[in-house]
């Protein structure tokens, strides 16, 4: 090898993905897989994984794992009025874009309300400190961020600063979709990310629960046809165990330091999340203690304005159908067509971690070139 050449990366060795198909396709299991997380999404789509198993007798789909996506459209509500009420909101840049009854909270911008796209929660309490103004942090994902929220918060922000929080639990809204039977699955690739966090004990209860089999899995090709193949031995064995295949990252007791941040600062409460009916315990809510940066208390008043409110959702996107993984993008009447990532409709389509912007992108019905472009 040259000295300026790269080694290729072992996770994307073809001679070693086609040895695992051939195991997967083997083991003469027909099932179907759910995953919940958007990256895994991207990485069976993108590197054309899903045809590959489906030759194997493996299906995968998507479930809840896209934190923007699962958001409900009342919390984006939530900070559009208090844009309105003159507060500064601060968010990702894909939450800012998720459109609702009166459009996204960037086309409410032109209305005169301030929203900054941010990195961080810490760029949004800098926004706070340095303009000395009130902002509002949209403090949405799961185990994975969860942590930043409650180092910040931990750490004295500023005055003036708050969050509405939409954080949430993975483990939960996985029990809520195997309770709700709506969909038959055999097997869940569990989100690396989240698990760096939480470990493996909490999955744990399901596979006792349901009888089902779950893996942990990284992100790349190989760690995907990995989990499946772990997977299929599983099913085909009659076992239901949780399994880590991600062992470079996640340990069977997770990050304490991360989860003792959580637990110091947050509470499980009982949430609804796009698509789902209200899934207990799922969600997480500052502690009273910190009740000073909860804007949901902060500004109680002023949100009081739209808790009776009916918000409803567009009634022909499936963005719920597809997050409970009982429709796939391509099923959605707007796919494609009135839905595009440059004109979206519905979250998944909206967010890279969206399951409607990845089939887009690189599904069977993908349009070629950069989908911006459409």
């Amino acid at each position: 090898m040259s000295a300026g050449a790269q080694p290729q990366l072992r996770f994307r060795d073809r001679g070693l993905a086609e040895k695992i198909l051939e195991g997967i396709k083997g083991l003469g299991v027909k099932a179907t897989i759910m995953h919940v997380c958007g990256t895994h999404q991207d990485t069976i789509m993108r590197f054309g994984l899903d045809p590959l198993l489906r030759g194997c007798g493996i299906r995968v789909v998507s479930g809840p794992g896209c934190p923007v996506c699962v958001t409900t459209q009342r919390e984006y509500e939530e900070a559009g009025l208090l844009m309105e009420r003159g507060k500064i909101i601060a968010t990702f840049g894909d939450a800012a874009r998720v459109r609702g009854p009166r459009g996204s909270l960037l086309d409410r911008r032109a209305e005169g309300g301030d929203i900054r796209v941010v990195y961080s929660i810490r760029d949004a309490a800098e926004i706070a400190r340095r303009l000395g103004r009130e902002v509002v942090f949209l403090a949405i994902g799961f185990e994975t961020t969860a942590p930043g929220t409650a180092s910040l918060l931990l750490s004295d922000p500023p005055e003036g600063f708050s969050i509405l929080c939409c954080h949430r639990y993975i483990p939960p809204v996985l029990d809520a979709i195997l309770g709700m039977g709506e969909v038959r699955i055999q097997g869940f690739i569990q989100p690396g990310h989240v698990s760096t966090i939480i470990g493996v004990k909490p999955y744990e209860f399901i596979s006792s629960k349901y009888g089902i089999p779950q893996v942990i899995a990284g992100f790349e090709p190989l760690d995907v046809l990995a989990a499946i193949y772990m997977l299929a031995k599983q099913i085909r064995d009659g076992r239901a165990e949780v399994e880590n295949e991600y062992t470079r990252a996640v340990r069977y007791e997770g990050n304490q330091k991360a989860l003792e941040a959580i637990d110091q600062v947050f509470e499980p409460i009982d949430v609804p999340w796009r698509g789902f009916p209200l899934v207990p315990k799922s969600g997480m809510a500052l502690r009273e203690k910190f009740e000073a940066y909860d804007a949901r208390k902060v500004y109680e008043d002023e949100l009081s304005d739209i808790v009776a409110l009916e918000i409803s959702e567009d009634p022909n996107c499936r963005c719920g159908e597809v997050l409970r993984g009982v429709a796939e993008p391509e099923d959605c009447p707007l796919f494609g067509t009135a839905c595009n990532p440059a004109h979206p409709r519905g979250p998944c389509m909206v967010s890279i971690e969206g399951a409607c912007f990845i089939s887009y992108r690189y599904g069977p019905g993908a349009r070629a070139g950069d989908p911006q472009k459409a």
